[in-house]
């Protein structure tokens, strides 16, 4: 293999008690400290588990943050993605890279090979954390991040979890950087989204959120048929200079044909109309739905094309197949993700199609 195209290797040191109190309980989020060695340079970091069903999957995915120094590469911490339950291994990264070339924001990520106290743990997925550091490595004004941390990121009044009128605004939501201001200001995006007359909507709800930008995020959710990215899987992001917020995809793995357990999600599943009350309004506006209509349109003819698409994955795959095999979690399994290039350019032929056929909805 050309020396250009290794990956990046990981090496943690954890003491064998640290260690042990790691494993103790999977679903502790408290780190314990470790050592990072990267190009023979160590860093002191903390470390813990991520994800909520992941935990319990037999190769962990980690949480890494820095403390000394305080930033790596202009980053204060990092999320390690073991992608288990993707075959192929690369549905996150393709779907991030998708959403950033059809012109939302999107975290960067790479592929490493990590090692912990000299024991392969196999390839990962590095992915920046959508934070103040990404507003400043992307050149964006500073602002306020949320995460959708579970289903009631509806932007609704209404529970997801539980059917009943939710008894706080920001359920759902987890402050990453801002002010309280910035709380007051999801507050009212929320309020406004569910109260605004029908005949005003249009004229609103510019003042609140970047229609335009929600669109794009909303057509790459649409693409990659990400059926959680409706409620969860994304960041919010209020831009300080113009006051609206914009939506940041997060966690697609569960994508270009496969749900979060790996199986077959058929080429139909998600309609072209998406879900979630926001995206329902919006749509409601002939404006918007033509706005929608014309980038679906433009998507199909650039990005979402075999042509396009299939040298990437082509590329990735013999980028990352080696180390697939010097994975101990999933060597075994080498022919399934042989086979997974074929299966993602069939979705891809499929999913357009279906796509290109629903377009009269919109109309």
């Amino acid at each position: 293999m050309d020396h250009s195209k290794k990956l990046p290797e990981y090496k943690f040191f954890i003491h064998p008690l640290d260690f042990s109190e790691l494993r103790r309980d999977i679903w502790v989020d408290d780190p314990i400290t470790a050592k990072l060695t990267v190009n023979k340079k160590s860093y002191n970091i903390d470390l813990a588990y991520r994800g909520s069903h992941i935990r319990g999957f037999r190769k962990k995915s980690y949480h890494i943050a820095f403390h000394k120094p305080i930033t790596f590469r202009n980053a204060k911490e990092w999320h390690l993605n073991a992608e288990y339950k993707d075959p192929s291994f690369i549905r996150n990264k393709l779907s991030l890279d998708f959403f950033k070339e059809i012109g939302c924001l999107s975290p960067k990520s790479q592929f490493v090979f990590l090692m912990i106290n000299g024991k392969n743990e196999g390839l990962y997925l590095e992915l920046e954390s959508v934070d103040e550091y990404f507003l400043e490595n992307q050149k964006l004004p500073k602002g306020s991040i949320f995460y959708a941390v579970d289903g009631d990121a509806n932007f609704s009044l209404m529970s997801e979890l539980d059917q009943d009128i939710k008894k706080s605004l920001e359920f759902g939501y987890e402050r990453k950087c801002g002010t309280a201001e910035d709380e007051n200001a999801l507050h009212e995006l929320i309020i406004k989204i569910n109260t605004i007359p029908r005949v005003d909507f249009e004229k609103e709800i510019v003042k609140y959120i970047n229609v335009e930008k929600y669109l794009c995020w909303l057509a790459g959710v649409i693409f990659t048929q990400n059926y959680d990215g409706f409620v969860h899987n994304y960041a919010l992001y209020r831009n300080g200079e113009t006051g609206l917020f914009e939506v940041i995809p997060w966690d697609y793995d569960a994508t270009w044909g496969r749900d979060i357990n790996g199986e077959v999600m058929e080429e139909y599943y998600v309609r072209i109309e998406g879900y979630n009350t926001l995206t329902a309004r919006i749509l409601d506006v002939k404006t918007f739905r033509n706005q929608y209509k014309k980038r679906l349109e433009d998507i199909l003819s650039n990005q979402f094309t075999l042509e396009c698409m299939k040298p990437k994955i082509q590329e990735t795959f013999e980028l990352i197949r080696p180390y697939v095999l010097k994975d101990p979690y999933v060597k075994e399994q080498i022919h399934l993700f042989d086979k997974e290039p074929d299966f993602i350019c069939q979705y891809i032929e499929a999913r357009a199609k279906y796509i290109s056929n629903k377009l009269y909805i919109l109309d």
